[in-house]
């Protein structure tokens, strides 16, 4: 069947467009109903599919730019800063001066499109220019070669990939769903005091069950609020400091030389981004004997172990391992923190105290008078914290562990799936695998 391919130009096959952006000092030319996008809005994981940006344009900002509404199913390419990022969109969307985006004509599939671009990123940049800023231009664009095979196995080629990209975006919804559920539990026990105030308020009584609050968790909350440092907090629990709760704080480093091109991954600023998150692309990796270095002086990664970003432009930024994610065996650099508590079932609560939008103002703010962006271990000691009695924290965790557990579960799988995926894309993009053959591959490995 990769006999039937055809060699072409990608402007044969696709329409070229550019986008634009409206002067930015009117404001009527934005917040209208519109979708528009940068590349930023293609930053980081989304769908296949995208339907709006963080800014839409009026119909007027439209009129006044050279933008054009792009139908659905225009395949949408960033073409600098950076260039490859892609998705397709899935509803009428204009797109500003970043993008280079392409209209397939009758005969093209907009996913096998798609997924060219996936496969093809390096060929794009190769073809770029510019002394500034590297940037496709639309005619060097429309001058790329491309083998396009016929629709019905363009159409296979692109379900094979989709179904597994499929799964990867149904992971990254249920994790983000999980995570809600996680932060609205922390919410409702630390931060609205809600099993408190419902037994002040008398609307939760010895024997009975609320929503989130099941009967046999009323002895362990009290029912009266006192003042504190922090505000009123529940009485009996402490208002105290980092310091108070830390049996460890340690941060990682570096060989001499820098990284190496394999080894034991290091984990650094670039992957302090949130709960599950983690972007593989941009691994960097230490010799197993530098590892082993850092794993005596305690910085190599545990199940458990809470980060923290400690210097540098996004200083503050947060994250927790566990469950084997990101992996089993990894350690950080000397740009993050690691916090381990007296005991695991503080492990998850100091993830989740610390990830609140005013702590994280506080971390940062512990760095205000530094000429040189960063913090150091006695400010981090220093920093509040709310400390709740244990068997409190150990109901927290309990409730908690399943659905980080889960969270993590999904996290990794999906890291399988993309794996297989991005063994597969080349290949079959190219013909060199045949569908048939990738659909008995698939077979065995579900098996």
């Amino acid at each position: 069947m990769a006999g039937e391919w055809r060699e072409c130009r990608i402007g044969e096959i696709a329409d070229v467009v550019g986008g634009s952006t409206p002067p930015t000092k009117d404001p009527s030319n934005f917040n209208g109903d519109i979708p528009w996008l940068t590349p930023k809005d293609l930053a980081g994981s989304h769908d296949r599919y995208i339907s709006r940006g963080e800014r839409n344009l009026s119909r007027k900002g439209l009129e006044r730019c050279s933008a054009k509404l792009l139908p659905p199913g225009t395949v949408l390419v960033t073409s600098r800063a950076p260039i490859g990022y892609v998705a397709i969109a899935k509803n009428p969307i204009a797109t500003n001066q970043g993008f280079r985006s392409l209209i397939p004509k009758p005969g093209i599939d907009s996913e096998f499109l798609y997924y060219w671009i996936k496969a093809n990123v390096e060929e794009l940049r190769r073809h770029a220019s510019g002394s500034t800023f590297q940037e496709l231009t639309g005619s060097a664009f429309a001058q790329l070669r491309i083998r396009v095979p016929p629709l019905p196995e363009q159409r296979a080629i692109a379900h094979i990939l989709g179904t597994l990209d499929d799964k990867i975006e149904l992971n990254r919804r249920m994790s983000e769903t999980l995570e809600q559920m996680a932060r609205a539990i922390f919410k409702a026990w630390f931060v609205d005091f809600e099993p408190v105030r419902a037994k002040m308020e008398g609307r939760w009584r010895r024997g009975q069950s609320l929503p989130g609050l099941p009967a046999h968790l009323y002895d362990l909350f009290p029912d009266r609020l006192v003042d504190s440092e922090l505000g009123e907090i529940p009485e009996g629990w402490d208002a105290a400091r980092m310091g108070d709760v830390l049996a460890e704080l340690v941060s990682g480093g570096r060989p001499k030389g820098g990284a190496v091109e394999e080894g034991v991954p290091s984990v650094g600023a670039e992957n302090v981004i949130g709960l599950g998150k983690y972007d593989f692309s941009k691994e960097k990796y230490i010799s197993r004997t530098f590892f082993e270095e850092l794993q005596r002086k305690g910085a190599a990664v545990r199940p458990g172990d809470v980060l923290l970003y400690k210097d540098g432009a996004q200083i503050g930024r947060k994250t927790y391992f566990d469950c084997g994610f990101p992996h089993a065996e990894c350690a950080v650099n000397e740009h993050v923190f690691i916090l381990r508590a007296e005991h695991p079932r503080y492990q998850r609560y100091l993830f989740f105290w610390l990830d609140q939008d005013w702590m994280t103002q506080e971390i940062i703010s512990l760095n205000s008078n530094s000429a040189q962006p960063g913090i150091n271990q006695q400010g981090v000691r220093s920093l509040p914290c709310l400390i709740p009695p244990d068997p409190v924290l150990d109901a927290f965790d309990r409730l908690l562990m399943p659905l980080t557990d889960r969270l993590f579960s999904a996290c990794l799988e999906s890291r399988t799936l993309a794996a297989l995926r991005d063994t597969l894309l080349p290949k079959l993009i190219s013909g060199e695998l045949l569908v048939k053959d990738a659909e008995r591959f698939l077979e065995r490995v579900a098996s």
